[in-house]
Order: structure tokens, then sequence, then C-alpha cells
């Protein structure tokens, strides 16, 4: 099994990496975020899952353990594969989809595509306890945890902030500031 990979990046695409090793290409799917701050050329470090079937081995990689170990609590699901799985994991970063899974928000998981209302309740259901020990470990809740709970309890729906206040998030450190700034573009709608 194929547990960590290291490497020089030699082509990249959207959710795909090739990482050479011992002069060996391998190809690594990641999410596109990740893969987004990669550069060819650059160096790589990613722990890995195999995933192997009938007629194909790949490989799925990714820059933390705690997205390798989400990952794997995905794909333990019956009716999850490791693609939707990654499409899950493509939807946010891995402490916002702790969150939301902790929350029960399934609705949220509803946008990842292949990911139905029964099987986003059936993942909040089988993870919650599974994330509430990941999410115990982490710490503290981001600030744009903090300031999405804030905004819905204003009144906004989640739908309506979630992508708003994840930007915003990029540039400021604090729940208030994300807060003030998601408030100033919801208001100018």
């Amino acid at each position: 099994m194929i547990a960590h990979i290291e490497g020089k990046i030699i082509h990249k695409e959207d959710r795909m990496l090739i990482v050479a090793t011992s002069g060996v290409g391998r190809a690594v799917f990641v999410t596109p975020e990740t893969a987004e701050h990669q550069t060819v050329g650059g160096e790589t470090a990613l722990w890995t899952h195999l995933s192997v079937r009938e007629n194909a081995l790949e490989l799925y990689g990714f820059p933390r353990r705690e997205e390798l170990a989400l990952f794997r609590l995905l794909i333990g699901i019956s009716g999850i594969g490791p693609k939707s799985a990654i499409n899950v994991l493509s939807l946010a970063d891995h402490d916002t989809l702790v969150h939301a899974i902790n929350r029960g928000d399934a609705a949220y998981l509803t946008k990842v595509s292949g990911i139905g209302k029964k099987l986003a309740e059936k993942i909040v259901l089988e993870l919650k306890d599974k994330v509430g020990k990941m999410a115990e470990h982490e710490g503290a809740p981001r600030a744009e945890d903090e300031a999405l709970e804030a905004l819905e309890a204003l009144g906004y729906p989640l739908r309506d902030t979630r992508e708003i206040v994840r930007t915003i998030a990029k540039k400021h450190a604090t729940p208030q500031e994300i807060i003030r700034k998601a408030l100033q573009t919801l208001g100018g709608r």
C-alpha cells in the first residue's frame, strides 16, 4: 500500500497531479483546492489512499492526515465511492465539512454532484459521532464557523452565506471582521 508520496510535480490538472518519484510518474487524484496550491516543477508531499478495484488502481492524495481520515470515513459509507468522497471534500475545507456534519447540516452536502438528500442524511447520521471526536481534538471553532452561526442566528440562510463567508474568511481573521464584511455584501444585494 502507498501511504505517503513525495516528489516533483511534472503535470497538473484540475483534479489530478502526476508526481515523479524514483523515476516513475504516479497519477494522484486530489481536490481542486489541493491542485490549485501545487505548481508544476515544485515539490509536494501528500498522504495517500490506494483504491483497488477490479480494473483499476487509483491513488488519492491529501496535504493533511485529517483530510485523509475524513476521506476514509466517507468511503466507509455504503453508496460512497472514492470519486464521490473526493467530490465531498472538494465542496469545502476539512474543518468546514466536519462542522457541517456535527451540526447535522445535510443540506450542505447536497451541493455535491451525485449526493442527494437521502445520501447526505446518511453521511450525517453515520459520521456525526466519528467526526465529533475529530472536532474535539481540533479545539475551538474557527472564525468562519462562528461567523456562519452568527449570520444564521440573524436569519440569513446558510445557502446564501456559506460562499460569501468562505471568500471573506480568506482575507479576514476574526469572526467579527467576517460578519461585518458579510453583512455589507448581503446588504448590497
